[in-house]
């Protein structure tokens, strides 16, 4: 059932963090909706723009109202990730988002603000939630392409005044992670200092991060044992770092790149050890059911216990 997203962050705040899965296609909508029943906790389902410029915006909400349907106990809401102000627009008008998240996290503070606030009044309006992005995150992922040096940390300083002026209803912010499979090759880990400071300055306020993912290193060398040519290096966030950062204020938790590892393993084990087949449907019913059971753990592992 799709819910609000402002609820679902409102209820996990300090207990859960709401793990937030960019979609892209039919099985990855089954994978997703079908893990979040088998928990029974919410879940945020995002589409992204490349995803949309992809497969079509009609496409991807068919197959999730389809989804709706088909798994009846999961709890979800709709978010459009890494919109810039015509998608946003475009996502709010189509009346099937709960949320959307502007980001103008490249533009100067000033015009990062009047960006977000004229969506925020938009998406109000239409009793959608809006998510910002104050600080940049380097990495490469979709269409983005940020590097170390462009990368910069969230100021804690200015938070409070940025969420009071744009009225946004959570933030996204850079404290170490980034996008794409070499989040964390620097060895620095997340800036739990930040977080601290964001927490002290907007007590409550849901933070959400961005290039969460985990790239465990079975799923990379798996990968590079099947022709796959991934840096042995590729490293992800600490599962063990989240549930401080979830004790902190972050309650989104997005995840993009460990979905992607599942599927080119999935498929590059089918194909190196059934060279003879060509069938899209076995590797594609392997990955759902895989999908399934990696959603349902991501989940309960962010649960503080």
């Amino acid at each position: 059932m799709k819910l609000s997203t402002a609820d679902i962050l409102k209820k996990a705040y300090g207990k859960f963090g709401v793990a937030a899965f960019n979609v892209f296609n039919a099985e990855q909508i089954h994978g997703v909706l079908g893990g979040a029943e088998l928990i029974g906790s919410p879940i945020i389902v995002q589409i992204t723009p490349v995803a949309r410029n992809y497969i079509n915006p009609l496409f991807l909400e068919g197959m999730i109202s389809a989804a709706e349907k088909i798994y009846q106990s999961a709890d979800f809401s709709v978010h459009l990730d890494h919109g810039n102000l015509e998608h946003c627009v475009n996502a709010i008008e189509s009346g099937f988002y709960n949320s959307v998240m502007i980001d103008a996290s490249h533009e100067s503070f000033e015009k990062n603000i009047s960006i977000t606030s004229n969506i925020v009044e938009m998406a109000h309006d239409k009793k959608v939630a809006v998510e910002a992005e104050l600080g940049v995150l380097s990495g490469i992922e979709d269409d983005m392409n940020i590097s170390a040096e462009q990368s910069r940390y969230t100021d804690p300083e200015q938070v409070v005044e940025f969420v009071n002026r744009t009225k946004c209803d959570s933030l996204a912010v850079a404290v170490g992670t980034s996008h794409g499979a070499y989040k964390m090759s620097g060895g620095n880990g997340l800036q739990l200092n930040i977080l601290k400071e964001i927490q002290i300055k907007l007590p409550g306020f849901p933070i959400v991060l961005h290039g969460a993912s985990n790239v465990p290193k079975t799923e990379v060398e798996r990968i590079n044992l099947n022709g796959g040519t991934l840096k042995p290096t590729a490293k992800g966030v600490d599962e063990n770092e989240l549930l401080l950062a979830i004790r902190y204020g972050v309650t989104k938790i997005n995840i993009a790149t460990d979905m992607r590892l599942i599927w080119a393993r999935v498929h590059r084990e089918f194909f190196k050890d059934s060279p003879d087949l060509f069938d899209p449907v076995i590797p594609g019913k392997k990955y759902i059911e895989e999908l399934k059971q990696f959603v349902k753990e991501k989940c309960l592992s962010l649960i503080i216990n």
